[in-house]
């Protein structure tokens, strides 16, 4: 394996189509695509501060280094990407990439980050950012604290756990996602979605989980929640008191208390939602 170590690079694609090579404390100043349709490397204190350095990559580890700002659109239609300890400050970070792994890193400015990716696993990492991970899929997160609107859009076969969620418009159009022990705050959670579950969560919501098909809550908490459930189908069950219920189109619902309960018959059939007050 080829090492390169403490060294400035400034050219465009500097490494350009490298195989099996180490680079330790390195940086790579203005040149575009430094290591575009390189394979089998391995980067350690480095630094990225120019754009598209890693595209048409495969099998990368990624430790301790630093992507600035410039350094947008870093890894893309790149496959089998391990990163670890890392900071990503540019935007749309990764874009149609397969296998990634990610381990304690964070994206400051994260707009546009992971999107149309598939197989991706992320433990203890932290965007600030909107559009995260849209239209990827099979996602395994532990640990994820994002602050961002409009997350999680178009996505399929995702579990969450652990993590904190604030912004609007989280996990629309999606499929098959759970989320234990999460905590979400934002308006219009859920739109459009097919088969979300949400298992010990606390989620506050200005019109939250509509339009959804199977919906499913287990002993989860919805203070500051308003005009919940429009037009879905739920099988819902509330710790505490939700503080209005919406023309849900049909399920079960059981709270301790529902504070404003609306079944309009001209929007929906009210025969086919039944409501549990369990204080009761």
């Amino acid at each position: 394996m080829t090492e390169y170590r403490d060294q400035r690079f400034n050219d465009e694609r500097a490494l350009f189509r490298s195989e099996n090579i180490s680079v330790v404390g390195c940086s790579f100043d203005v040149g575009e695509s430094a290591l575009k349709h390189s394979q089998g490397v391995i980067l350690s204190g480095s630094e990225f501060l120019w754009k598209y350095p890693l595209w048409y990559c495969r099998r990368l580890e990624i430790d301790d280094c630093i992507f600035s700002e410039h350094a947008r659109a870093g890894l893309w239609y790149t496959d089998d990407i391990v990163m670890r300890g890392s900071v990503y400050v540019g935007q749309k970070g990764f874009r149609r990439c397969r296998g990634v792994d990610l381990k304690n890193v964070s994206f400051p400015k994260g707009a546009e980050t992971l999107w149309e990716c598939t197989d991706i696993t992320m433990r203890n990492v932290s965007v600030c950012g909107d559009y995260l991970c849209m239209n990827s899929s099979d996602i395994d997160i532990d640990g994820l604290t994002l602050d961002g609107c409009y997350s999680f859009d178009g996505v399929k076969n995702v579990h969450i756990r652990n993590s904190s969620i604030t912004g609007r418009d989280a996990f629309w159009n999606s499929e098959d996602v759970t989320a234990e022990n999460c905590t979400i705050s934002g308006a219009y959670i859920g739109w459009n979605s097919k088969r979300l579950t949400f298992i010990n969560c606390t989620i506050e919501s200005l019109q939250g989980f509509c339009y959804i098909e199977d919906l499913k809550l287990v002993n989860c908490r919805l203070p500051n929640t308003t005009l919940a459930f429009e037009f879905s189908t739920v099988d819902a069950d509330i710790v505490g008191t939700v503080d209005s219920v919406l023309n849900p189109s049909g399920g079960v619902i059981r709270a301790d208390g529902i504070g404003e309960l609306t079944l309009d018959s001209s929007e929906t059939d009210p025969e086919r939602t039944t409501i549990e007050i369990k204080s009761k």
